[in-house]
């Protein structure tokens, strides 16, 4: 078969997942047209008036809207450096295991809630943090009041981080194990000829050697930090915690489908999907540039 054939084959491979992809993804972001629109369901998305940018000029005159970005942020961020800083040391202390067997066990533990549902995870969060649960009756030995974590604005972001980092940390420090794997040994071997100890090793050979990958890492989580965790924050949050909860996705939500005004959840959308796909490109140029990583 010629070259020509070959291509053609392989364009009708590809067909079926373009088809997907533009009826699932691309037709589907003709809906973003109601961020300018007075979107009334009786009269659809075209027989709705327009209202230009009234939309997202009401979303700087709310008081919640920099509330909202603020959470989002400072969530997000701290999950990245979290998610970044939690997996690499695990990964580091794994990779010191001697014992296969139990390095196997461990790291098959570690990232199994990575493959449970946010569903199932809150409800072990609720019941751990109940005022009658694990944590606070571990306090009550040190005479510590019980502590409504999931109703408090001051301990709501930290139950958010840590929780996130307990589901994603060992699925995440597969990364790490596997540039890890990629060192050669030889470095180690002269290393330690020449008398060196783990810190050193750690500092001079196996830090420098995955750099390019935290690099990567860190670089592509920067095209995420709007999305500071959808399913994880409606599982988890009520009224008590807007304050300090309350981020873009929930918002959209609560205000697109709870109270039904459809053109200011799609204009929040919309600015979010804008302003993600530039930190997306930005990401992707450091990634280029600092991690050598392309994808064309």
């Amino acid at each position: 078969m010629n070259n020509k054939g070959t291509q053609i084959n392989y364009h009708l491979m590809m067909l079926p997942g373009m088809i997907i992809l533009a009826v699932f993804s691309f037709y589907p972001m003709l809906g973003s047209v109601i961020a300018f629109k007075k979107y009334l369901p009786a009269k659809g998305i075209w027989g709705s008036p327009w209202v230009g940018l009234d939309n997202v000029s009401y979303l700087f005159q709310i008081s919640d809207s920099k509330i909202i970005l603020y959470n989002t942020l400072f969530i997000a961020v701290l999950k990245m450096i979290a998610n970044i800083i939690v997996p690499l040391a695990f990964a580091l202390l794994l990779n010191e295991a001697r014992v296969r067997i139990i390095k196997r066990w461990v790291q098959t533990i570690v990232y199994l809630p990575h493959f449970m549902s946010w569903v199932l995870l809150s409800v072990i969060m609720l019941n751990i943090l109940s005022l009658k649960g694990v944590v606070n009756q571990f306090l009550g030995l040190f005479g510590i009041e019980p502590i409504l974590f999931l109703g408090s604005n001051q301990w709501f972001p930290a139950v958010l981080v840590v929780s996130d980092i307990w589901k994603e940390f060992g699925f995440a420090a597969i990364i790490y194990l596997a540039a890890l794997t990629a060192i050669n040994p030889s470095l180690y071997e002269a290393a330690e000829i020449d008398g060196a100890s783990r810190w050193i090793k750690l500092t001079n050979i196996t830090l420098p050697s995955i750099l390019p990958t935290i690099v990567l890492l860190s670089t592509l989580g920067l095209g995420h930090i709007l999305d500071a965790g959808f399913e994880q924050i409606l599982n988890l949050y009520n009224p008590l915690v807007y304050q300090s909860g309350d981020v873009i996705d929930t918002y959209v939500y609560r205000v697109g489908l709870v109270q039904s005004q459809y053109g200011i959840a799609s204009a929040v959308g919309l600015m979010k999907s804008v302003v993600s796909f530039v930190l997306i490109v930005i990401s992707y140029q450091l990634a280029a540039r600092f991690a050598n990583y392309r994808i064309f």
